[in-house]
């Protein structure tokens, strides 16, 4: 079982479009009702207040519609508004990995809990054509991603499944003669409602905003949030079916949030057989997230697929 060494990265990725900050300008003639969200700062910068919702809200539909040729992109309130720029890295990243590993067809991409606004999907078939099966385990978040698909006229680049067993990641929704060059997930963090929620309070109180005001629109739903045994079990059950699924996946990855899992998730793969792992370090400016990717392929198998 072969490991690479830790990769590293101080900024976005060279190749994301938001490494230079906010075009403000572009982004309200994009979408013109983000300009009333947006004011100048002590520094006479534009910007936005980061801890109101529905500034967020506008902000990352711009760059939806700026950037990644999105014409419609909603969903409701309750969900989580997907930061694009953090998003979108994460798509860059795992196309360094794809032409690391040589993998020049079946450019097909599984996304392991879509959501209610499709975000992966929809940016990866605009920067690099791929093709995608989203699932989720909520029928009316695939119902506001399957719009988002079809007003974007991208029904046959998306498709979405429903997988009716939340305890199931990958059982239930593969079929046998599925096959992606790799697999993406952004786990729940939490192990149950309160921790979402104490987490949020403290977040808020840092952003020096009234937590009653606030807290409903950033909470998110149950299942983007948190998972019975959190972040930790989810990745494991995760860990565990892949293992389950050896050759029908090239990469399987998953963003990590907390440092101290990655040894964990090592250990297990190295039980369960995985033949190389990688860990992808995304540095956003002050905050530090991870990509582990495992493949259970032999070298003959590996250059058999591309």
């Amino acid at each position: 079982m072969k490991e690479e060494p830790i990769k590293t990265t101080s900024n976005f990725h060279s190749k994301n479009k938001h490494k230079s900050g906010y075009d403000f300008d572009v982004l309200c003639k994009a979408l013109p009702k983000l300009t009333a969200f947006v004011f100048e700062d002590p520094h006479h910068t534009k910007t936005i207040d980061f801890a109101d919702p529905k500034a967020v809200k506008a902000l990352n539909t711009a760059l939806m519609f700026a950037y990644y040729d999105i014409k419609y992109w909603e969903f409701p309130n309750s969900n989580l508004c997907p930061p694009i720029p953090g998003r979108v890295d994460y798509i860059h990243h795992l196309s360094d990995l794809l032409e690391t590993s040589n993998i020049k067809k079946n450019r097909s991409v599984l996304d392991i809990g879509t959501g209610a606004s499709g975000v992966y999907p929809l940016l990866g078939v605009s920067e690099y054509h791929w093709n995608f099966v989203g699932t989720d385990i909520d029928n009316n978040s695939l119902h506001f991603a399957q719009e988002n698909i079809d007003k974007n006229g991208l029904d046959k680049s998306i498709t979405l499944r429903y997988q009716k067993d939340g305890t199931k990641i990958l059982t239930g929704v593969l079929n046998e003669a599925d096959r992606f060059c790799a697999s993406m997930c952004n786990p729940p963090f939490y192990k149950s409602e309160q921790e979402a929620l104490e987490a949020t309070t403290k977040k808020l109180k840092g952003l020096n905003k009234e937590t009653d005001t606030f807290i409903r629109n950033f909470a998110g739903t149950q299942h983007e949030l948190w998972y019975q045994g959190g972040e930790k079990a989810f990745i494991h059950n995760y860990l565990y079916e892949s293992s389950l699924h050896k050759k029908q996946c090239f990469w399987f990855t998953s963003l990590v949030s907390k440092k101290d899992l990655v040894k964990g998730m090592l250990d297990s793969l190295k039980k369960l057989g995985a033949t190389e792992i990688k860990t992808i370090h995304l540095g956003h400016g002050n905050k530090i997230s991870r990509v582990v990717a495992w493949t259970f392929l032999s070298k003959q198998e590996q250059e058999e697929w591309v």
